[in-house]
């Protein structure tokens, strides 16, 4: 099989609800595109049914690949797991209740395209793109999270959270192998070590609509996000993020990792 342009790689834990419709919706975007794609479905360790649904759509559809992980381990490590073992020349991921249309992949696409190594989706660029809004206390939740985000990790993005992200293949694997929250915070985490490697990260605006199945416990969550913020602060100090660290230990070629400092750019 020709290796694919395009990685989409979907975290996924107890979706038998809407897996299969979102892999329908999925493929049906790729084939009207004429993407050459694959889709890399995650199953954090699925109490459900799950892994069978996304099996009877492997079967339908060579582009489909389910990948297990070894019980149930969060969603940064199922997006790095998904990550690292996708062939395509640009990696993204989105989540399993596509409150990103699928369709606007094409957006990070095109940024990457034009030179930015980093593509994320961002809710807050452009407002009016918002099918449907949060409810008000969960913005409340979520603007505190991106202030705090700035003010631990220092990231000039306005959304650092959304679950649509998209990667040159090189940024991608440089990035994901330094990972190491493997929860809610990893999103932090890797826009931050992208931003340390002197990758340009680019937001990008995109539709999106509030699912009101999404299980985060904004208060729960929130503070284990935040112990993993400053965690976050702590690896950077204690070197875990060096690029020499890992090029000498020779686990990655870092071809695309620049030098110079990048600055986060905005396209509404």
């Amino acid at each position: 099989m020709a290796e694919p342009e395009y990685s989409i790689v979907i975290p996924a834990f107890n979706e038998q609800v809407r897996i299969g419709a979102t892999l329908d919706r999925v493929i049906e975007c790729i084939e009207a595109r004429h993407w050459p794609a694959e889709v890399l479905v995650v199953n954090d360790g699925s109490q459900d049914r799950t892994a069978e649904i996304v099996a009877r759509a492997v079967a339908r559809h060579s582009i489909i690949r389910l990948i297990e992980n070894p019980g149930n381990r969060g969603k940064g490590y199922s997006v790095r797991n998904g990550i690292l073992q996708a062939r395509g020349a640009i990696i993204m991921f989105t989540d399993a209740d596509l409150s990103a249309p699928i369709e606007e992949a094409e957006r990070l696409f095109t940024a990457i395209a034009h030179g930015a190594d980093v593509a994320i989706g961002s809710r807050w660029l452009d407002r009016s793109r918002q099918t449907l809004q949060q409810p008000m206390y969960r913005r409340f939740f979520g603007r505190c999270f991106n202030w705090l985000t700035r003010l631990v990790m220092h990231l000039p993005l306005a959304d650092t959270q959304c679950g649509f992200k998209a990667f040159r293949r090189e940024a991608a694997q440089a990035i994901f192998i330094r990972q190491r929250i493997e929860r809610w915070g990893f999103d932090p985490e890797i826009l931050y070590i992208a931003l340390r490697l002197g990758l340009r990260v680019q937001e990008v605006a995109v539709t999106w609509g509030h699912d009101e199945r999404s299980r985060i416990s904004y208060l729960k969550d929130g503070l284990k996000m935040l112990e993993e913020l400053i965690r976050v602060r702590f690896y950077s100090l204690a070197g875990h993020y060096d690029e020499d660290r890992y090029l000498d230990e020779g686990l990655i070629q870092c071809g695309g990792c620049r030098k110079e400092k990048a600055t986060p750019t905005a396209k509404a």
